[in-house]
């Protein structure tokens, strides 16, 4: 589809107010989507897991205005807290989506969202915020039209959510997605993620993240400035090669379920998303000393134990502990005795692998 084709043009009456509410989940990219051009078109392809309890719960509430107006009339709460600096990063949001979604003008917004998770701290938490929203959107356009097909619907949203945040486009789904085009995938799309087309070993449809929260404060970079900063760097080129070519490796992998292998490209993709941090200019480092030790203990008991547990980075110093269901004890034992003490105030998150975003 082309973006054209979610421009919303009919002439249908719309509900007088009314409400949607939607849950939807964070996303871990095992291959990484760093560097974009235009409006959130990514350089390179991505795969992620869809994790199940890290997750946004967002209200739309919606009252008809008795007056047309060209501005976008909305508050935001968070916890029911009034949110003021929260306002920027929505409105920039429906600045984005006003010409594929014109209806929005007609009404007045209240949005209540919370997560599960902490805020801005590399669990891609506008991912499942920006997912979540975007889905309470096109609930109010079935309503106006409900002739849309649930193919429609989820295609719109995810590419909605995409102009607010690249990767709250993978949100939608369970399991695993990919999104940006790529040449073994003929259905891929830059505009919108998909559900994964392949065949996929039943080990990774139960897989755990262990989402271990080293530093819960706001980054001091933001992905948007963080991919902004490619656009000159000297590594990008041969970057954006590796990443399409450990699309297709990962693609086998997932289809044999070899964990062995699928440990090498995951921790590879993890560091390589934080030395393109760490060359650019001006270069910053959002790894914390506990992150790195961590990864040492983690290689180390997977040495001696022989169990195919590997780690993973977002944009941020929180480590993503991915492994096979059937090691959770082993795997949990182990970060219970000598993981946690790296953590904040020793938490972490227990995740999976879960099945994508949820209507209440």
């Amino acid at each position: 589809m082309k973006k054209e084709d979610f421009i919303y043009n009919d002439n249908c009456e719309t509900p007088l107010n009314g409400s949607s509410h939607w849950e939807s989940p964070s996303n871990i990219a095992l291959v990484k989507y760093w560097g974009k051009s235009d409006v959130q078109i990514p350089k390179n392809t991505s795969i992620s897991f869809t994790l199940n309890k890290c997750l946004t719960s967002t209200k739309l509430e919606f009252v008809k205005k008795t007056n047309s107006s060209e501005l976008i009339d909305f508050d935001i709460y968070y916890d029911d807290k009034l949110k003021e600096d929260f306002k920027p990063k929505i409105q920039s949001f429906f600045d984005k989506i006003i010409k594929y979604c014109p209806y929005i003008l007609n009404y007045k917004f209240k949005i209540n969202t919370f997560n599960t998770f902490p805020h801005s701290s590399g669990i891609a938490s506008s991912a499942s915020g920006i997912s979540a929203l975007a889905l309470c959107i096109m609930s109010l356009e079935q309503l106006i039209n409900p002739k849309i097909t649930d193919k429609y619907f989820f295609m719109k949203a995810s590419f909605l959510a995409r102009l607010g945040s690249g990767s709250a486009c993978r949100s939608l789904k369970g399991r695993i997605n990919l999104w940006g085009y790529h040449s073994s995938f003929s259905t891929s799309s830059d505009l919108y993620s998909i559900d994964f087309p392949n065949k996929v070993d039943d080990v990774f449809n139960t897989y755990h993240d262990a989402v271990l929260l080293v530093d819960k404060g706001i980054k001091t970079v933001s992905s948007t400035a963080g991919h902004n900063l490619m656009n000159n760097h000297p590594f990008a080129d041969k970057r954006f090669q590796i990443a399409q070519e450990n699309i297709d490796k990962l693609s086998t992998i997932l289809k044999n379920g070899d964990t062995n292998e699928f440990v090498k490209i995951v921790e590879n993709e993890a560091l390589m998303l934080h030395g393109l941090m760490m060359t650019s200019n001006p270069s910053y480092i959002l790894i914390k000393s506990k992150t790195l030790q961590i990864i040492e203990s983690i290689r180390e008991f997977r040495l001696k134990n022989k169990i195919p547990v590997c780690f993973t980075l977002d944009a941020g110093a929180n480590v993503h502990v991915l492994f096979p269901d059937k090691y959770s004890d082993e795997v949990y034992d182990f970060i219970e005795s000598k993981l946690k003490m790296y953590c904040e105030n020793n938490s972490y998150i227990k995740d999976c692998v879960g099945f994508g975003a949820k209507q209440l």
